[in-house]
């Protein structure tokens, strides 16, 4: 995992680290040489070189003076511009004959807008970057929301930043990911506390620590899911649902459809059940006694939930008593949340694990307002009202436990952008939870497998069929490389 800190959790373990006596100079002096040491590498050497630094009040800016000073000291004809200044002249013809631009001017503590003098420089610095000169953010591109990675006006393109002593979600979540470029993190002697662990990245070693090996012993029912889905004209989403749950490790499938879907859905290594409907392909409530009867086995490890299931009344009813009334792992999706809008308590109650994977859209159905620009808060504040894991989509997925942990998906991209996507992350997060694995990384686990996949296979005819085989592929290759072994 790599720890993520909010801009107000890096001033405290600044604070911290000078307090234990760490001269506030040492901290500027090695960020500086970091960024200049980034400088060379991506210059492929400095002599004779034309930086131009532009340099802001703060600490941000001593960083980039500190910087110029090194490069200069390797041959490069370095020109450090203070933003307070403004632009005359000798900065327009700085930026434009310059190889490398240093963008210093602010840190991740920004919130305003850019105005004046930011502002212009960074048209000057679009301008030089369009005619071929390189750009390096120090800590985070100028412009850039080092909490939320908005951006409300103008703000710096970077090609490369360099950041200090952890990541900041600014730098995750779109748009300021896209105004990012290539990261680099620099270790500077920071002090990053127990809070550092609060928010993660996921990495691939982590999905190999938490995936169990199938043992020599291993029994089909050992590892069973049921999904519950479909309506007349949507049998696709949970066969997805099932499919990747196959692939992913679940021993034996079933799904459960309501009436004619499931002789529609048969045909394959997954066992179809055929649902009391309400003759329209309608689930109805009474067909809840047929599903307690399937889980009352005690075969089943965990349950998916919703996929194509539909929104009638009768429908979410019977979906609210299963919430209320199963005692495995639930994986709540697609028209299952929707059921639970307004009965948030039912999920609260709950027992065993619970795993809700809303987009925005279901989530302001769920909470009565969208996520919002603070996406990581707003997971959070979800899970613990909850009482579930929530794993909320998008661009940068977030997956947040209700004892406060979250974690950060670094894999996936707009290929994933196809109908029933979202299924196939369902049944993979079901798969894990009938392993036996916590329900929060399950979904960190599965979000990390489920994006990676997509970024091997991805292209723009990516259909969500393609993604369960990609995926198993991709976990294969994780418990391989990184497995619990090395």
């Amino acid at each position: 995992m790599i720890p993520v800190l909010t801009p107000a959790e890096m001033a405290s373990a600044d604070a911290r680290t000078t307090a234990a006596g760490t001269p506030e100079g040492a901290l500027i002096e090695r960020a500086g040489r970091a960024v200049a040491w980034r400088v060379r590498a991506v210059l492929g050497g400095t002599y004779g070189r034309r930086i131009a630094v532009i340099a802001g009040r703060g600490n941000n800016g001593n960083d980039g003076r500190v910087a110029g000073a090194a490069l200069r000291a390797w041959g490069a004809h370095v020109v450090v511009l203070n933003m307070a200044d403004g632009i005359d002249g000798r900065a327009r013809r700085a930026i434009a004959r310059a190889h490398l631009v240093v963008d210093a001017m602010f840190g991740t503590g920004l919130r305003d807008t850019l105005e004046g003098n930011a502002a212009e420089f960074v048209g000057l610095i679009a301008s030089a970057r369009v005619a071929g000169a390189l750009v390096i953010a120090v800590d985070i591109p100028s412009g850039v929301d080092g909490l939320t990675g908005a951006v409300r006006g103008p703000a710096v393109h970077a090609d490369h930043t360099v950041t200090f002593a952890a990541p900041k979600p600014g730098l995750w979540f779109h748009p300021g990911r896209a105004h990012s470029g290539a990261v680099t993190m620099a270790d500077i002697g920071i002090d990053l506390g127990s809070e550092a662990w609060r928010t993660v990245i996921v990495e691939p070693h982590d999905v190999a620590h938490w995936i169990p090996r199938r043992e020599v012993t291993a029994h089909k029912w050992r590892s069973g899911v049921l999904v519950v889905g479909g309506s007349d004209g949507m049998t696709g989403a949970p066969m997805l649902v099932a499919h990747a749950a196959l692939r992913l490790g679940a021993g034996i499938v079933w799904a459960a459809l309501p009436g004619r879907s499931a002789e529609l859905a048969s045909g394959s290594e997954v066992i179809t059940v055929a649902l009391p409907d309400d003759g329209a392909g309608v689930l109805a409530e009474h067909g809840v006694a047929t599903l307690q009867a399937a889980l009352a086995c005690g075969r089943f490890g965990a349950l998916v939930l919703g996929p194509g299931l539909g929104r009638a009344p009768e429908t979410a009813a019977a979906v609210r008593s299963l919430v209320a009334t199963t005692t495995i792992p639930l994986v709540l999706d697609a028209d299952g949340l929707t059921a639970m809008t307004g009965e948030l308590d039912n999920l609260r109650h709950r027992t065993a694990a619970t795993v809700l994977t809303p987009h925005d859209g279901e989530f302001a159905r769920l909470t009565g307002a969208p996520p919002g620009e603070d996406r990581i808060a707003a997971a959070r504040a979800l899970a613990v009202v909850t009482n579930a894991v929530v794993l909320l989509k998008g661009p940068t997925t977030v997956v947040a436990a209700p004892d406060g942990r979250v974690a950060l998906n670094p894999t996936g991209g707009p290929a994933l952008a196809t109908a029933g996507s979202g299924d196939v992350l369902s049944g993979m997060i079901g798969a894990f939870c009938a392993q036996g694995i916590d329900g929060f990384e399950a979904a960190a686990a599965g979000a990390f497998v489920h994006g990676r996949a997509a970024d091997r296979a991805g292209h723009t005819g990516l259909v969500a069929s393609d993604l369960p085989v990609a995926a198993a592929g991709v976990l294969n290759e994780i418990m391989n490389r990184n497995g619990q072994e090395a």
